[in-house]
């Protein structure tokens, strides 16, 4: 094989006889990966004036690599899922490549160090208390379905559960005599108690009484139901939510246009973390089996302990103070660490 061959050589050989005849990969497949490398060359002639025909495998960078992918978000207007596909496919030829050709090791393994896309996580979105409460005035307690949204919204808070997890409440999963709490049923059969407070227990004690839900043949009937006496819907509680909020809005733009059931669930997480309730206990009530996903909340309560730090203070002024990253012997002290 002729030198200046390199890549179109390894290229053929890897659509055309490896992931056919190795990986049996099916055509459409191999041609979602012959049509990502099309793309790349594509990208080759038109940004950096280099063609097919003269590119060879030392010419391929890791910066090469990340200016493709940056190539087909902008000029192309692939998703960050897309380009994470072609790049996976770049990913898979070198590590074809590094294991049957040494001599390529290092460009190789600095190519699949090129990170993937990432989105920007959307932010957690929850309502302070004064937002919470000016929803909750919202409803006319007068009625007996204003009094059970008022105890739906309220329970709903109270104890983070998801939309379907309400759903699912039966009389028999509430406990109020001592020490109030409820049993949620969630996803993967997995069920936890969820402790409420006493103003939101006598709530519920005074909707079971009013809607003789205390009867032994009620204990399997659902908590809220609609006017036909069946169970509420995840669509049932959301329009509940969506038609208190949206009124609440109208009062006050700080209440967000569009809340969803599952914004009272980080509501409650926000709540309980900046009041200091311990990360364990505050998994524990949203039942998160890994505690990285409850932490979210401690991480956006810094965020905003940070924002509101700066707006309080002014900025300190730096003239005369020492850079530390021109201090030689402490970066020495901090690289031994």
């Amino acid at each position: 094989m002729a030198k200046q061959q390199d890549f179109a050589y390894y290229l053929t050989n890897y659509l055309t006889v490896y992931l056919s005849g190795t990986k049996n990969f099916s055509i459409h497949t191999i041609h979602s990966y012959r049509d990502a490398f099309k793309l790349l060359l594509k990208y080759c002639e038109e940004e950096l004036q280099l063609s097919a025909g003269k590119l060879r495998l030392h010419m391929i960078t890791p910066e090469m690599i990340s200016g493709f992918i940056q190539w087909l978000k902008n000029s192309r207007g692939n998703s960050d899922a897309t380009a994470n596909q072609r790049l996976a496919v770049i990913h898979a030829f070198f590590k074809y490549l590094q294991s049957r050709e040494p001599q390529f090791l290092l460009q190789c393994q600095q190519i699949l160090a090129v990170e993937r896309a990432r989105s920007p996580k959307p932010a957690v979105g929850f309502l302070s208390v004064s937002e919470l409460q000016l929803i909750f005035d919202q409803i006319d307690e007068s009625t007996l379905n204003g009094r059970r949204d008022a105890t739906l919204l309220r329970l709903l808070y109270d104890s983070a559960a998801s939309v379907q997890e309400l759903c699912d409440l039966r009389v028999r999963d509430v406990f109020l005599d001592n020490n109030p709490h409820i049993l949620l049923h969630g996803k993967g059969n997995k069920s936890r108690y969820v402790l409420i407070v006493t103003d939101v227990a006598k709530r519920v004690s005074a909707y079971i009484s009013e809607n003789h839900l205390n009867r032994p043949e009620a204990m399997d009937m659902p908590i809220f139901f609609n006017q036909q006496h069946k169970k509420l819907t995840r669509a049932g509680v959301s329009y509940i939510v969506e038609k208190y909020a949206s009124t609440a809005h109208i009062q006050s733009p700080y209440v967000p246009q569009k809340v969803t059931p599952h914004i009272f669930r980080h509501t409650k997480a926000m709540h309980l973390c900046q009041a200091g309730i311990d990360m364990i206990y505050i998994r524990d009530t949203l039942g998160h089996t890994d505690l990285a996903t409850t932490e979210i909340y401690a991480k956006l309560n810094i965020e905003l302990l940070r924002d509101a730090l700066e707006d309080a203070y002014p900025e300190l002024p730096s003239h005369g103070l020492p850079d530390w990253k021109e201090d030689n012997a402490l970066m020495a002290m901090l690289d031994s660490l």
